[in-house]
């Protein structure tokens, strides 16, 4: 049953992606995603801030029909073949853009990528609901993230789904180590630092929050910042008055957060 009513505001989600393969295999992290399913009412369309669009610039996907993208390499043609179909959303991209202000602009560059597509198929297997991608800006200073996030308020009272896609830890040579070598054990930096940001988020540190990469613990958990980076769109799109989920936690391939974050 969903928890909220055809006309309640939409919540936000921050969820973890792991590897690729997630999205073609059935496992705890799949299973966990399709449980999510009945969570939410059915939005209108969703606007996804994925950690994988990370460039100098606030840009918007306007396609109609946005392309699959498969931005990794390594895995198998069942991965690599893998079509998620769901339509764009021109109106929703430019109301987007309307909210964001000057920062942003429309763009046909981009399409679906990986840190979206492995996510809604589990939650939207029909790929029938529209779908618009923002890009995770690296010019901007983590506080102009939570800027733009706070900016997109309003579209959750419109029935849109709002999710950040990316990871509370991400080194991934500690993960593709741990994998190769069987090692699944999670190590101390990952746990600390999972659980400082899940107080921060329960406690509403925007401080914390906008700060947490720039000292050593921060920096072993996020050698490139782009995985974290899309936690603060979300956190932005939430608002004080938001209970505070973690629906999913636990670490895949030994270091990688899973955690998600469900404000509303």
């Amino acid at each position: 049953m969903n928890k909220n009513t055809e006309n309640s505001r939409m919540p936000v989600y921050f969820i973890g992606h792991g590897n690729p393969m997630n999205a073609v295999e059935r496992n705890v992290w799949s299973e966990a995603l399709i449980n999510l399913r009945h969570s939410f009412p059915s939005p209108k369309a969703i606007l996804v801030i994925s950690a994988h669009w990370y460039v100098p610039g606030t840009f918007v996907t306007v396609q109609e029909s946005p392309p699959t993208l498969h931005d990794f390499g390594g895995f198998p043609d069942e991965l690599n073949t893998f079509d998620y179909p769901a339509p764009g959303d021109p109106k929703l991209a430019a109301r987007v853009v309307y909210l964001l202000g000057e920062p942003a602009s429309l763009s046909n560059e981009w399409g679906l990528d990986h840190g979206t597509w492995s996510i809604l198929t589990h939650l939207f297997p029909k790929a029938n609901v529209p779908v618009v991608q923002l890009s995770v800006d690296n010019m901007l200073e983590t506080l102009d993230m939570v800027a733009l996030g706070e900016a997109l308020q309003p579209l959750r009272d419109e029935g849109i789904l709002i999710i950040a896609s990316g990871n509370i830890t991400h080194n991934l040579r500690d993960a593709f180590v741990r994998m190769n070598t069987g090692d699944t054990a999670t190590p101390d930096w990952a746990t600390k630092f999972d659980a400082s940001i899940a107080n921060a988020i329960e406690n509403r540190d925007k401080a914390f929050l906008c700060a947490a990469l720039v000292d050593e613990l921060g920096e072993v958990n996020h050698p490139f910042p782009d995985h974290y980076l899309p936690l603060l769109y979300a956190f932005g799109s939430s608002d004080k008055d938001d209970a505070v989920e973690f629906p999913i936690t636990g670490f895949d391939m030994g270091s990688l957060s899973m955690r998600c974050v469900r404000w509303g």
